[in-house]
């Protein structure tokens, strides 16, 4: 909001009252194919269908439907509720239309990431009221909690302060003489079925490893981790996306076991976690040898909370004063642990 005049551009009380902020970037520059040789409306006809319809409102018959999550204050949900309900007037103008689970959603995540845009320039400003921008919605009674972000704020090879999807996990390998630490993010479906598919291909044999010890866990730990649901009875894809140099997956395990609960009880993960750990099929956790060198990479690469065994917690002592006031460093001692800290409450 640069440009606004300066009696407005830090007044965020007048920014709250913004119901939502399309930048330039969003439409494409006019050229000769958005013009046609057919009919078309003239400007004053088409202002007078738009005049009619703002006395229809659709969002009584859809409102039911969405559930909008705890970051959205009132003016926020009033704010998205009266963009949804003008996308909705545009794209079905007849009020007796049936509204479908794909045009809501569409409508929901368009004036989510606008309104979202005038909070996070309320949050850039400092004011504290406004530091929760984590907007989100659901869709029906058994909805997953879907998080909406701003694609000017998103990096696909840095971690986000969003909440990710269920199944979707941060993580650190630990390195090795011949291997550097590297940056990871597991992406993990759950369908009907049985076993879990590797879509890496050909798949690298430490992640294989990683995969197989958080598989036995799960299977024998499954009452502890996700209650009454059966693991054996679902299948699992698993991708693995590297970021850095580093490619094998080695010591990711702890990782896979948490994105395999994400994906069974659909929950999310928190945003800003980076998880690191390996579990062997015991249950029980490898030392971690670099920890300090792991958690200033972590900073690095944009973590504001690491999760990590309880058996770093004496080498951590050593990192600097500067690093360790700018990540949350919180201590796991088994799974359950682990599961509890990294899953959205």
């Amino acid at each position: 909001f640069g440009p606004l005049p300066k009696e407005m551009r830090d007044d965020t009380a007048f920014m709250d009252r913004i119901h939502a902020y399309v930048p330039g970037w969003d439409f494409p520059k006019l050229n000769k194919s958005f013009l046609t040789n057919h009919f078309g409306l003239v400007s004053d006809y088409l202002s007078e269908c738009w005049t009619r319809l703002r006395d229809i409102n659709r969002m009584t018959t859809v409102l039911p439907r969405i559930d909008y999550g705890g970051a959205l204050s009132g003016r926020d949900t009033t704010a998205v509720n009266k963009t949804v309900n003008g996308l909705l007037k545009l794209m079905q103008p007849d009020p007796a239309s049936p509204v479908s689970d794909e045009l809501l959603e569409w409508a929901v995540k368009i004036a989510m990431e606008y309104r979202r845009r005038v909070k996070e320039q309320q949050k850039r400003i400092g004011s504290a009221e406004f530091r929760n921008t984590h907007f989100s919605y659901r869709l029906g009674e058994d909805g997953v909690e879907t998080f909406v972000t701003t694609p000017e704020i998103h990096s696909e090879n840095t971690i986000g302060e969003d909440p990710l999807p269920p199944g979707q996990v941060w993580t650190l390998n630990a390195g090795g003489q011949e291997e550097n630490v590297g940056l990871y993010k597991m992406e993990i479906n759950v369908g009907p079925g049985s076993g879990i598919k590797i879509l890496n291909k050909p798949t690298p044999p430490p992640f294989q490893e990683s995969v197989r010890f958080a598989e036995q866990n799960l299977y024998s730990k499954s009452k502890l981790l996700i209650g009454d649901r059966d693991p054996r009875s679902h299948e699992f894809s698993i991708q693995l996306r590297a970021f850095d140099a580093s490619k094998s997956g080695n010591g990711t395990g702890m990782a896979v076991l948490i994105g395999l609960c994400s994906a069974m009880l659909e929950k999310n993960i928190k945003g800003g976690v980076v998880i690191i750990g390996q579990l062997n099929l015991g249950g029980s956790l490898d030392m971690v040898y670099n920890a300090v060198n792991l958690a200033e990479i972590a900073i690095e690469k944009g973590a504001t909370t690491l999760l990590i065994p309880l058996n770093a917690r004496k080498q951590l002592n050593d990192l600097s004063d500067d690093m360790i006031t700018k990540i949350n460093i919180q201590y796991y001692s088994d799974l359950k642990d682990c599961l509890m800290k990294a899953l959205v409450e």
